[in-house]
């Protein structure tokens, strides 16, 4: 009898497949005609998304995409790879991992049909997304489930739908933190988090539980899922890690898009106040993100750090992401394990 084998899909964002003004712009239009990213009905959002977002955003987002393009290509992607190979190293041949991107390549359906290929008896879906937000996870679960149900044969399948309290991931970021903070003196630390509209919080809401208020301070089964509370609680597990005090810290959230309210507070506007109130020497976080990508290092590393100056700051450092540190790996082994 053949040994079984369990399947590990491994599944980020995405990215375009170049930097080229066509690449982007076909990449744009598949995240955003998302259902999930943009909730609103599909013709409203065809329209916002092909005649306006995807021909006027694509130009300029393309030029952000040649200052973030290496040799390798996308960060987001190699790095992808990189963990798939040092994931499947440390499971051994019991294990098949695979890596997909819930946009563009290498597909989700790619990285699917090469566990089928491989005869898995289950599959461990993995996210790459610390927090469930339905625009990223929940994505990410629908696809596979509309994949893998048009299969004769249906494995088992096991979703992941967050990880934001386990150890190896606050450890993973605490340490490339401490490293920073170990070379440099800084009098603030801003854990910034990629934003989503107030209205995705309030449709995954227990009953009327999230409020966008103090109530996030606390994270329990009633608010698990609320992506807010889930940011606020990595922040307090980070900040416990590092052996930060009060008033050294704050969580904001960025990259929204549209005119309607995103979770607050804005990291863009908070951070122009910091120089004012002597908070000059600041130390960037973007945990929402395990890989470098355009929202970190350009986003936050560059952008956020102009603004800054701009305001009267003398030093903005960003903490690079996880990328493929060994203890992420070590993190994303536990996961499997323990599905």
């Amino acid at each position: 009898m053949s040994k079984k084998i369990t399947g590990v899909l491994l599944v980020n964002l995405g990215t375009p497949d170049s930097p080229s003004v066509p690449d982007v712009r076909k990449y744009l239009r598949e995240f955003l005609m998302d259902g999930r990213v943009i909730d609103i009905p599909y013709f409203s959002r065809f329209m916002l998304v092909n005649g306006i977002i995807a021909p006027f955003r694509a130009p300029k987002s393309a030029k952000e995409y040649v200052k973030l393009w290496e040799q390798r290509g996308s960060p987001l992607k190699y790095y992808g790879y990189d963990v798939r190979d040092m994931l499947q190293q440390s499971l051994g041949n019991e294990y098949k991992v695979a890596l997909g991107m819930r946009y563009q390549s290498p597909s989700i359906e790619e990285a699917l049909n090469e566990l089928k290929a491989a005869n898995v008896e289950r599959i461990i879906v993995i996210p790459l997304f610390p927090q469930y937000a339905s625009a990223t996870t929940g994505s990410v679960s629908e696809k596979v489930n509309e994949i893998v149900n048009k299969w004769q044969v249906i494995p088992s399948i096991t979703h992941i739908n967050q990880f934001v309290d386990h150890p190896k991931f606050i450890e993973a970021f605490a340490q490339n933190g401490r490293a920073m903070l170990d070379k440099k003196d800084y009098d603030f630390v801003l854990f910034s988090y990629h934003g989503v509209p107030e209205r995705h919080i309030h449709k995954a809401s227990v009953g009327s539980q999230c409020q966008l208020g103090s109530c996030c301070n606390k994270f329990h089964e009633r608010n698990r899922y609320c992506y807010r509370a889930q940011c606020f609680y990595t922040t307090r597990l980070l900040v416990e890690a590092l052996g930060l005090k009060e008033g050294e810290y704050a969580t904001t959230f960025q990259s929204r898009l549209g005119k309607d309210p995103w979770v607050q507070p804005y990291t863009d506007e908070y951070l122009k106040d910091l120089p004012g109130q002597g908070k000059k020497r600041v130390l960037a976080f973007s945990p929402a993100f395990v890989a470098d990508c355009l929202e970190t290092t350009l986003e936050v590393g560059e952008e956020f750090k102009e603004e800054f100056m701009e305001a009267g700051g003398e030093v903005w450092d960003l903490v690079p992401s996880l990328n493929d540190s060994p203890v992420w790996v070590e993190c994303l082994e536990d996961l499997v394990k323990t599905a």
